[in-house]
């Protein structure tokens, strides 16, 4: 084992016993390279993150251009930055309805955490709704919306939690009736990523939006996974036409840096202002270069129409997968799929021929027998059949 692997595991703090141990050198495009040379298509992308692909150039010249004016001065306070300015002004103008006030963060779980803050003081309400087999991050109040029974495994260890909480089945009509005018949120992912890619099934996120209204609860979609592009729209809540009180972005959001949002009308946001004045408040949410990386990737996905062809390349590894014996099943939602064989000792096995292929996918939270496919967005068709074919031949030999 080499110097740098070898410091890795003494000092950087690892997260399960078994890592990878894979060096990253660079990364172009699709692809990563370890310092040997050899390539992996990364159909991770950073967990939907590199969606613009690594080193995309628009990106790169963004931070430069930034970091060369200033990067941190005070982000949250009075003063007024135009890469911040800039890029929430344009998030706005994406969303549907009156979601126009952009709070910016760090990362996908701060923006949960900083929805169900405000979600309790606008509503004055203390109860806050999941769902089952969700994932919304890992600091204790997201943690605390882990649907149960799956989440149990991860939040038993660190109780107790935010009280007054409790999960509903997703994509249960009945359960909605659990929503009650105690309710101060209901918090859904629009599709639920770690739970092997379920999709809504007709009519489900129209009839949530409705008994939330009939109640007075806000409904938060958590589109960290689902946002910018991935789903086939640049938000998942026009993919299926419902409209929440908040929304909360991340991963992508960032074009490669780390920077996460929650998005509300301004009758709701506003209520941080005062009673208590700084009731959130968040040092480096909204950093200069962070809003730089994330507009120059967004502009990039609109004026590339990348976009517009998240579903013809998601429909194509569907086509390209699935007679394939292995492959039990395949669920979609544009280009992120979960890719079904039905036992865990099959895609343990199918990881490691995957390393040696050459192929960097994972398994789900809560479903691992399925893997991922989340490349990057801008994966040409060609680097789709390549990839397609690579996956086969490693599924030819489980």
């Amino acid at each position: 084992m080499n110097i740098l692997r070898k410091q890795f595991l003494a000092h950087v703090a690892q997260t399960s016993p078994s890592p990878m141990l894979v060096e990253v050198a660079r990364a172009e495009g699709s692809f990563f390279y370890t310092p040997e040379g050899k390539r992996y298509y990364d159909l991770v992308a950073g967990v939907s993150v590199s969606n613009v692909g690594h080193a995309n150039p628009a990106v790169i010249k963004a931070v430069q251009e930034q970091t060369a004016r200033y990067m941190h001065v005070m982000v949250y306070g009075e003063m007024v930055e135009a890469p911040q300015v800039e890029y929430a002004a344009k998030i706005a103008s994406l969303l549907p309805g009156e979601l126009e006030s952009v709070y910016f963060v760090n990362s996908g779980a701060e923006a949960v955490e900083g929805a169900l803050k405000l979600a309790k003081r606008f509503t004055g309400r203390t109860e806050m709704i999941s769902m089952r087999r969700a994932y919304h991050g890992s600091t204790h109040g997201a943690m605390s919306m882990m649907g149960a029974p799956e989440g149990e495994e991860w939040k038993n260890a660190f109780r107790p939690l935010l009280p007054d909480v409790q999960a509903i089945e997703f994509n249960d009509f009945a359960q909605l009736e659990r929503i009650t005018h105690r309710t101060a949120c209901v918090l859904a992912e629009p599709v639920q990523g770690e739970a092997g890619v379920r999709p809504p099934v007709a009519g489900y996120l129209e009839a949530l939006r409705k008994r939330c209204n009939e109640v007075g609860a806000l409904l938060i979609f958590d589109e960290i996974q689902t946002g910018m592009g991935r789903t086939g729209t640049m938000f998942a809540l026009q993919k299926y036409g419902v409209v929440p009180d908040i929304v909360c972005l991340a991963k992508a959001f960032g074009g490669g840096m780390p920077l996460g949002a929650f998005v509300a009308r301004h009758e709701i946001m506003d209520t941080l202002q005062t009673n208590p004045v700084l009731g959130h408040i968040t040092t480096f949410g909204g950093h200069p270069v962070c809003c730089a990386a994330g507009l120059a990737a967004l502009n990039y996905l609109l004026n590339n129409k990348i976009t517009e062809a998240v579903e013809h390349k998601g429909a194509l590894y569907e086509n390209l997968l699935r007679d394939h014996p292995a492959v039990r099943e395949i669920r979609r939602a544009g280009l992120l799929l979960a890719v079904e064989l039905g036992a865990p000792e099959l895609l343990y096995r199918l990881m490691e021929l995957f390393k040696e292929a050459g192929i960097l996918s994972d398994w789900f939270l809560y479903c691992d027998t399925a893997f991922r496919i989340s490349p990057p967005l801008t994966i040409s068709d060609d680097e789709v059949r390549e990839s397609a074919a690579l996956i086969r031949a490693c599924l030819d030999r489980l």
